[in-house]
């Protein structure tokens, strides 16, 4: 079973609901008739990639990363820790969080990332999901979805948006 990173963006308010009732938010991401969620980016199976080459570490020693980088993933905000997404609960930025973060990665196009890619490194801290050393296409497949990241934390920001992470 893989696991796919998903980030919506939110209004504060909205936030403040599902921080409120998180049964509301559960409503959301798992509706019970298919909907087009266009805030939502599905970030597929990079989502350890790209934190390890934001911060240098893997999900078991986030907590020695530093903000806002070790935010855009994983903010240790938690939405409601009995609300299983499938691999955990919620994590969550409020708006000027956001902005840091995009600010933040603004600073770090997938060219600098290049540098810090490092396949035996990330295979030895067992970086989910490859086989880093023998997946040629590897960082290309990261590059592409931290790109599309950067940009949705971009839009977020511009829009005083909250976003919301979680592992289903």
């Amino acid at each position: 079973m893989s696991m796919i990173g998903n980030l919506p963006r939110v209004t504060k308010s909205e936030l403040d609901q599902y921080l409120e009732d998180s049964a509301l938010f559960e409503e959301r991401v798992f509706p019970e008739e298919e909907t087009e969620e266009n805030n939502l980016l599905d970030i597929d199976k990079t989502w350890e990639g790209i934190l390890y080459l934001l911060t240098g570490y893997n999900l078991e020693q986030i907590e020695n990363a530093v903000p806002p980088l070790s935010w855009a993933l994983f903010s240790g905000q938690i939405i409601d820790e009995d609300l299983d997404m499938g691999y955990g609960p919620a994590n969550y930025c409020l708006p000027d969080q956001v902005k840091a973060i995009a600010a933040a990665l603004k600073e770090l196009p997938s060219e600098i990332l290049k540098q810090r890619f490092d396949p035996a490194k990330m295979q030895e801290l067992e970086i989910y999901p490859f086989d880093w050393l023998q997946d040629e296409d590897a960082f290309e497949y990261v590059s592409q979805h931290y790109e599309s990241m950067r940009e949705f934390y971009e839009i977020a920001a511009t829009n005083n948006q909250a976003v919301i992470t979680f592992l289903t």
